[in-house]
């Protein structure tokens, strides 16, 4: 691999039936992931994904860019969030990797993650063992 390869761009659509699992999961059952009330009276835009899913999408992503390599490192600032609708289409986040670069066995994947128009993490940046 080049020091520097560009990815195809992975998307993954979210709905609210996806937050009910993640929360069961996670056992995160924060009202602004489904009440539509609560996010309005905190001053959200509607209903958002839970931030750690989001997270969650990059690292299937670097799954599939890489083959399932060993995720070394994961970081992320949340920036915006991920409001997700209360239809059966969702919402759609794409996740595409600007950069690579290697050094000593570790790959470096600078991404950018986008829900519409926006980004919804800040300085996405994954180190796998290549």
């Amino acid at each position: 691999m080049s020091a520097e390869t560009t990815f195809e761009p992975q998307r993954f659509i979210l709905t609210r039936a996806d937050l009910v699992r993640y929360a069961g999961a996670s056992g995160d059952f924060n009202p602004i992931h489904w009440s539509d009330r609560v996010a309005g009276a905190v001053g959200l835009p509607g209903v958002i994904a839970h931030g750690m899913l989001t997270l969650g999408l990059v690292g299937s992503a670097i799954a599939a860019w890489t083959g399932g390599a060993e995720v070394v490192e994961l970081g992320a600032k949340f920036t915006a969030p991920v409001v997700v609708p209360d239809d059966e289409t969702g919402v759609v986040v794409e996740v595409a990797a600007t950069k690579v670069s290697s050094d000593n066995g570790l790959m470096t994947i600078a991404m950018e993650v986008r829900c519409a128009d926006a980004k919804v993490l800040g300085m996405p940046k994954a180190t796998v063992r290549a």
